[in-house]
């Protein structure tokens, strides 16, 4: 069984906005045969609110704290993320401290006042949850444990800014990445061709902020899906799925549209796919139910 050190981030939390996220992926990894080792007492990576205030070194710093406890726990093992968010923040700290030798002796000392020291082992990787699924298992892998093809659905696969740029996955091209599109065939369901927002962005934290900006974005987002005959969008970053989930209302008010298309987690596809009931794939935890997978983890 592969075992990964497992960096849970904020939003997994019971309650939380990606709650559901999380259990679909439990879900697949009892399927897929692998184990998640939650890092003890992590942290949050700080996010978009260390950019905003809180400097270089204690944004980078917390996620040292995370990489530090990981390596005393699950040594030698790679840190795996399913939000985007965290994932960025995490790999950036670590490549950062990396190349940065003075940087990484002030991250020391901080660390050193909790009783912690980073070796930053070049021996560990940094991973999102799509990364060890397409690259350790791979699609035909995934095909085997499909028991429920996901037939007539057609997704359209948002794939979002965070897990593209700057990093991506490897071999996939920033502007027109197929993972998603290749997933969801490999589970029986039909891609949107030529989406032409998968990578754009959704205005993330701009949802609190600046609200009619990012509300802006999602439409265009949200339209573009139905322009290509989508039933629901697929997404592998917690800020898109409850961004383009949650504010659809609030879009049709502003802009008289009628848009009520389910946004959901890849893990979710899979566990629908793999057989799971609707409680495992977490379809409770859908705001726009996603009826078509309902009906399908019924069967």
């Amino acid at each position: 069984m592969k075992e990964y050190s497992f960096y849970p981030g904020c939003s997994s939390q019971k309650g939380a906005s990606a709650e559901n996220y999380m259990r679909s992926t439990n879900s697949i990894s009892k399927e897929l045969g692998f184990k998640l080792n939650d890092i003890p007492d992590w942290n949050c990576c700080s996010a978009s609110i260390g950019y905003a205030g809180g400097g270089e070194l204690p944004r980078l710093v917390l996620s040292a704290r995370n990489l530090a406890l990981s390596e005393q726990a699950h040594p030698k093992q790679d840190v795996v993320a399913t939000c985007a968010a965290c994932w960025l923040a995490t790999r950036e700290a670590k490549e950062r401290l990396e190349h940065d030798k003075s940087l990484f002796a002030e991250a020391n000392i901080a660390l050193k006042e909790a009783g912690l020291q980073l070796k930053n082992d070049q021996g560990k990787n940094i991973r999102h949850m799509v990364e060890v699924l397409i690259e350790d298992f791979g699609y035909e892998e995934i095909k085997k444990h499909v028991k429920k093809p996901l037939e007539g659905i057609k997704i359209a696969g948002y794939v979002g800014c965070q897990t593209n740029r700057p990093f991506g996955i490897a071999g996939e091209s920033f502007e027109n990445p197929m993972y998603l599109d290749k997933l969801t065939e490999t589970l029986g369901a039909d891609p949107v061709k030529n989406y032409d927002k998968k990578v754009s962005c959704c205005g993330g934290a701009l949802a609190f902020s600046e609200p009619e900006k990012s509300q802006a974005l999602i439409k265009d987002i949200i339209g573009a899906a139905y322009d290509g005959g989508a039933d629901m969008i697929v997404t592998p970053c917690p800020v898109c799925q409850m961004n383009v989930e949650v504010y659809q209302d609030q879009i049709n008010q502003k802009y008289g549209t009628k848009f009520k298309i389910p946004v959901v987690y890849y893990s979710t596809l899979m566990s629908v796919a793999f057989g799971q009931s609707a409680k495992e794939a977490a379809l409770d935890g859908q705001v726009i139910p996603a009826k078509q997978l309902e009906q399908i983890a019924a069967k």
